[in-house]
């Protein structure tokens, strides 16, 4: 007669042992891996809520988002087809460090989870609910087991097969499609599969693991998961169970082999299993597709390119360069077609003599004809033609304005411009990845009668970098800035985005031009005409936008941070959720502007027009309005807290659920004592005719409201400790 095994349990949620295993054995796994997630889940989404939370505030202080925090949330948006975020947000202080602990947190748990599943079999959550995890030996299954089966089975193999197939179907980039597709995988993934032994998830599978119960005797437990009988006393059942329960009370030190030869014993598992193999042949023949398709494609584009760039003689560059010597006799119609046939041969070495030679040249034909050559050439000449442009710009400033030499300078340097010009126009949409940073591409003076101003109306510069340029007074109406990329799909993370950071852009015009998610932190765009462009979720930190034209424009999620607007244009743009903590908005003309949802915290908008503005659930706090015109605005629900409304007119705006909670009404015109003629355009309030809608709106904390404020404020509904 066999001793009977006890067990001691410890068992955190208060259950006994016969409650514990009361609920089925698949039902406690499921509960225990649905805790495991819940765990990790909530280590970092409370961090980063109140990361989120903090943000928002505008009592702390801004700093650059943190190097750790920019590359995780760039290494999750690519694989994702996510919006590229380029350039480094600025956030709260004490943002940075909650998100590196929403990081942290998680990492963290998931690592002591899988060292407590190594070492004792069971996570937290398991031991809640009863549940271990052994190998064939009934003991812990170790460090590299637990790895291949919650890294590898469990996550990595079906969240693969996920992506792969949302990433070549018609559902990309569907973020929601991807999710939905992956989950299903991870719960298909944890079925039990049919085994000789029971039943097994494919994580098990790989990890020659089981999963018992915890509050039962080892031989009881494995009885109870279809494990009773070894495949060795599967021939001797004969024998009895109670033989087999003894042998399999008192495991032994080693596993016992039942053949040595291991492809024998992986081909007799691949017979007792074929659900298994099968998964295995059509993940493996899955890959190689992959891999056939994407090494098909290398070895296209590679020998098309190939094909493309044959090898140049060097002897048939220098006969040619021969023909132009000056000594060589050569007419002009024959130094005209030299210098075509120098141009198509498309090498580093005639496109570096061309530029020089463009520089040195007088005759006006042949300098039309080497700009022909360098045109043909395409994005390929825009390298020498830049560094060519960089040292003629050094030169011409060098010299004074009175020099003699400064018109002759300034003559070479319109050409090169004019060249790269041209360029950008020819071959409109294939610029991406090019380079024309510190560039001097703006309008140059007046050089015998003549001056050069860049044109690329209409013309598609996605993907172009011009960051530091000089393009003031250039014309882009109805340019595009970004472009789709390789996918051919918008807002993905291959989105073919220009940069115009730091570029001096100053009585630029981009009318209706597409400058959406493009990168602008510190540009000058002063006078600059933006009338009705697309700037939607475009950056533009610190940038200069005093008087310029933005009527009608997109401003919707972009972020205006700290950014100067004073004197500008914003009639009826349209400025959602956009960012403009800090911006300086003084004598602004926002006639009919919307702003819902938008951050103007510490914003300054002294003696500005927001007639008709619709402010719904934007937040104001600390933002000075002091003299601002504000009549018939929609300020429903506003933050209002510490802002500066002293002199401002807030006659027919609507305040109803706003919170001005130290809010200065110092002179605050709040009920006109007659219409204003030119105020009839204006969309009356539901409430209030003439006067601001206050109903229900608390002004126990607001500072300096006189008699007469107050006197309108307990009559239309306001609360005040004063009211009667």
């Amino acid at each position: 007669m066999t001793t009977p095994i006890v067990k001691k349990t410890n068992n955190p949620l208060g259950k006994s042992p016969a409650q514990a295993s009361s609920l089925p054995l698949v039902t406690r796994r499921f509960a225990a891996w649905a805790a495991e997630i819940t765990l990790l889940a909530t280590a970092g989404l409370i961090p980063y809520g109140i990361g989120v939370y903090v943000n928002s505030r505008s009592d702390f202080n801004r700093e650059p988002l943190h190097p750790v925090l920019v590359v995780t949330q760039r290494a999750i948006a690519r694989p994702l087809a996510l919006p590229a975020d380029y350039g480094i947000p600025s956030v709260a202080a004490p943002t940075n460090y909650l998100w590196m602990l929403a990081l942290i947190a998680p990492t963290t748990l998931s690592w002591w989870q899988l060292y407590l599943l190594a070492k004792t079999g069971s996570t937290m959550p398991k031991r809640w609910f009863g549940l271990k995890v052994v190998n064939d030996e009934g003991t812990p299954p170790g460090l590299a087991a637990v790895v291949v089966r919650e890294g590898i089975g469990r996550w990595t193999v079906p969240v693969s097969i996920a992506y792969i197939l949302w990433r070549y179907s018609f559902a990309f980039p569907n973020l929601g499609l991807f999710t939905s597709l992956a989950v299903l995988m991870v719960l298909g993934e944890g079925l039990a599969l049919p085994a000789s032994r029971g039943r097994k998830a494919l994580h098990d599978w790989l990890a020659g693991t089981y999963v018992i119960d915890a509050n039962q005797p080892l031989q009881a437990a494995e009885a109870a998961s279809g494990r009773g009988l070894s495949a060795t006393n599967q021939t001797e059942e004969g024998k009895g169970l109670a033989a087999t329960a003894m042998a399999m009370s008192y495991p032994q030190p080693q596993a016992i082999s039942i053949d040595n030869n291991s492809s024998v014993g992986l081909w007799r598992r691949m017979q007792q299993n074929p659900s298994l193999t099968l998964f295995g042949v059509a993940l493996t023949s899955m890959t190689a597709v992959l891999a056939t398709l994407i090494g098909t494609q290398v070895y296209i584009q590679t020998h098309k390119g190939s094909r493309e760039a044959p090898p140049v003689s060097t002897q048939q560059f220098l006969a040619l360069v021969q023909q132009l010597n000056p000594e060589s006799g050569a007419s002009i119609e024959d130094r005209q077609r030299t210098i075509l046939a120098l141009g198509s041969l498309k090498d580093f070495q005639s496109i570096n003599f061309l530029t020089d030679m463009m520089v040195k040249e007088t005759n006006p034909i042949l300098i039309d004809t080497i700009q022909q050559a360098l045109t043909s050439v395409g994005t390929a000449a825009i390298p020498e033609l830049q560094d060519k442009n960089q040292f003629l710009a050094s030169e011409l400033d060098a010299v004074g304005s009175a020099s003699p030499e400064r018109e002759t300078r300034q003559k070479r340097l319109q050409i090169n411009q004019q060249t790269i010009n041209k360029i950008l126009n020819v071959y409109s949409g294939k610029t991406v990845g090019l380079d024309l940073s510190r560039t001097q591409l703006g309008q140059s003076g007046s050089v015998g009668g003549s001056f050069f101003s860049l044109v690329l109306d209409n013309s598609d510069l996605s993907g172009i970098k011009f960051k530091s340029a000089n393009l003031n007074q250039a014309s882009f109406k109805g340019s595009r800035f970004r472009g789709v990329g390789e996918d051919g799909r918008w807002d993905t993370f291959d989105d073919a985005i220009a940069d115009l950071s730091q570029a001096q852009m100053k009585q630029a015009n981009f009318t209706d031009a597409n400058l959406s998610r493009v990168l602008m932190t510190r540009s000058d765009l002063s006078r600059a005409t933006l009338n009705r462009a697309n700037l939607s979720n475009a950056r533009l930190i610190g940038a200069n936008l005093s008087s310029a034209q933005l009527v009608g424009a997109d401003l919707r999620g972009a972020v205006l941070e700290n950014a100067s607007l004073t004197g500008a244009d914003l009639g009826d743009a349209k400025l959602q959720e956009a960012n403009l903590f800090g911006a300086r908005l003084g004598r602004v003309i926002a006639i009919g502007a919307q702003l819902s949802f938008a951050n103007l915290t510490k914003t300054d908008w002294q003696s500005s027009d927001l007639s008709g503005a619709d402010l719904e659930r934007a937040n104001l706090s600390n933002a000075d309005l002091s003299a601002t015109r504000m009549t018939g605005a929609t300020l429903r629900s506003a933050q209002l807290e510490n802002a500066n409304l002293q002199n401002a007119d807030l006659s027919l705006v609507d305040l109803r659920g706003a919170n001005v909670a130290g809010a200065d009404f110092k002179n605050t015109v709040l009920t006109p004592s007659k219409q204003n003629p030119s105020d009839q355009f204006v969309q009356t309030p539901d409430l209030g005719s003439v006067s601001a809608v206050v109903k229900g709106v608390d002004f126990s904390q607001a500072k300096n409201l006189d008699a007469k404020q107050l006197a309108y404020i307990c009559t239309q509904g306001g609360i005040h400790p004063r009211c009667p």
